[in-house]
């Protein structure tokens, strides 16, 4: 994992902030330190292509696991983010222009590691006129080319500040699953994701079903930040109207003293809790576990849903 800076010099508009001190985490939270031959192999191929990941600039839990097994979340557009939520790890600040070599370099990375899934996000960019979607487009293509049998993934930012067209470059590339997350309830976006807005949000989920009505869609909340649960329960319903197809629900971690405080664990009993109201509501696949991330497990989630869908047309 890359060393990170001190929370005042990563995260400059939160250093004024006072410390907000994290409960102790219980056993069900804990995860193993990274390591093995599958972890080490992994990075160098992460490093040799000079790539970023969200696994380590987010601090997820889940990284030694993923890594160890050759999987890794590609970060695309730099590792420094325009926006300031508070519950994010990802630097903010000016990023750099966008490399133009970075797609091959994904899509070789991908072929080297022999992804039968891949999962390719970013950080926020309001600085670019189109937020980044022909890059993630030429991303998509460059895997394609490269990986043809690799089915692609992509968690995009919410492109707030560009003309709506935009998502249609990235639609007309033809991701096997777009993924935008909402991240939280409505009523803790200001204090949580203040750069952002709701319903923006879920309008970009709606809207890409509409531009191709067979792309599967996804979105995902952290819960224990102050939510209560007819909160979450709401949230589905948003999601579903929006004709959402997968949903993650995970624990959120506070990466530093610095960020939004983390109001409670949630049990593992709740998750499965929410996990059988989701389905209940119509999400064709549903995760949601305290370790429950973005991109955690999501090539076997995805061959699971083709698996029970070609199910489905044999017995038809």
């Amino acid at each position: 994992m890359r060393d990170l800076k001190l929370p005042d010099q990563r995260h400059p508009e939160k250093a004024h902030r006072p410390d907000r001190t994290q409960p102790k985490k219980p056993s069900w939270i804990r995860v193993k330190a990274p390591s093995g031959k599958g972890y080490a192999e992994t990075h160098r191929i992460m490093r040799e292509n000079k790539l970023v990941t969200v696994c380590e600039e987010a601090g997820c839990p889940n990284a030694g696991e993923c890594w160890s097994q050759g999987h890794a979340t590609m970060m695309i557009m730099g590792e420094v983010c325009t926006r300031g939520c508070s519950f994010c790890n990802v630097a903010t600040g000016r990023p750099d222009a966008l490399d133009a070599f970075e797609p091959g370099r994904v899509a070789h990375a991908v072929r080297t590691l022999g992804l039968n899934h891949v999962v390719i996000t970013s950080v926020d960019r309001d600085d670019l006129e189109d937020g980044g979607a022909e890059h993630f487009a030429q991303t998509i293509r460059a895997v394609r080319h490269q990986s043809p049998g690799t089915t692609i993934e992509i968690l995009t930012p919410d492109f707030l500040k560009c003309d709506p067209s935009v998502l249609e470059t990235v639609v007309a590339a033809k991701p096997d699953v777009f993924n935008h997350n909402l991240e939280t309830v409505p009523g803790l976006y200001p204090s949580v994701r203040p750069g952002a807005r709701y319903f923006h949000s879920l309008r970009l989920l709606q809207r890409v079903k509409e531009l191709d009505p067979t792309m599967f869609t996804k979105s995902g909340i952290m819960v224990g930040l102050g939510e209560d649960r007819q909160g979450v329960l709401q949230v589905m319903d948003d999601m579903r109207a929006a004709d959402v197809d997968f949903l993650t629900i995970g624990q959120y971690l506070q990466p530093t003293p610095k960020h939004h405080a983390v109001d409670r664990f949630v049990h593992p009993d709740e998750f499965a809790a929410y996990e059988k109201s989701a389905y209940g509501k119509g999400f064709l696949m549903v995760s949601a576990t305290p370790l429950t991330r973005s991109s955690y497990h999501a090539g076997d989630d995805f061959a699971k849903l083709r698996e029970n869908r070609l199910k489905k047309l044999a017995e038809a």
